[in-house]
C-alpha cells in the first residue's frame, strides 16, 4: 500500500470504526426490558425491529459524511474540530440511550434529546463549510432525532410521572 493510498484509507476507517462502536455501545445501552415493554407507547410508534435499520443506516450516512467533510477540511484544526464535534454528538446519543433504558427516565432523556438534537444541527453547520453532500447526508439523522424527541415527549405524557 502506498503513502498516498494509506493516507487517503485513514479516514474511511476512522469513521467506520468509530460509527461502529457508537453503534455497538447504544445497542448495549437499549435494554428492551419489562420495564420498556410496560411502557404505554403511542399508536404511531414504529415497531421495535425498524430501529437497528434505521440506526445503521444513520450511522453509515454519518460516517460517510465524516469522510467527505474531514477530506475537504482546510488544515488539521479544522479536522480536529469536526472530530471534536463528532465525539461531543456520540456521547449524547450514547447517554439518550442510558438516560431513557438504562436510568429508565424517559423524563430526563427528554431534556437530554434537545442537546442531541443540537448538537446534529451543530454537524450540518460546520459540515457545511466544507462539503454541502456531507451536510445533506446528515440531514436524516437530524430528522430521526427529531422524531425520536416526539416519540419520547409522547412517552413521558403517556406514562409520567417518573421516579
Amino acid at each position: 500500500m502506498t503513502a498516498a493510498n494509506s493516507g487517503r484509507l485513514k479516514p474511511i476507517l476512522a469513521g467506520a470504526g468509530a460509527a461502529l462502536i457508537v453503534a455497538v455501545f447504544g445497542a448495549f445501552m437499549t435494554d428492551l426490558s419489562d420495564w420498556y415493554y410496560s411502557l404505554q407507547q403511542p399508536s404511531w410508534k414504529p415497531p421495535d425491529w425498524l430501529f437497528g435499520p434505521a440506526w445503521t443506516l444513520i450511522y453509515s450516512l454519518c460516517a460517510l459524511a465524516g469522510i467527505l467533510a474531514w477530506r475537504r477540511a482546510p488544515n488539521r484544526v479544522a479536522q480536529m474540530s469536526m472530530l471534536w464535534l463528532f465525539a461531543l454528538n456520540a456521547a449524547l446519543n450514547l447517554l439518550w440511550s442510558a438516560v431513557f433504558f438504562r436510568a429508565q427516565r424517559p423524563d430526563w432523556a427528554l431534556a437530554e434529546v434537545i442537546l442531541l438534537w443540537l448538537s446534529v444541527l451543530a454537524l450540518i453547520v460546520v459540515f457545511l463549510r466544507y462539503s454541502k453532500l456531507s451536510s445533506l447526508l446528515l440531514v436524516p439523522y437530524l430528522a430521526w432525532v427529531t422524531f425520536a424527541g416526539v416519540l419520547n415527549l409522547a412517552v413521558v405524557r403517556l406514562n409520567g410521572p417518573f421516579a
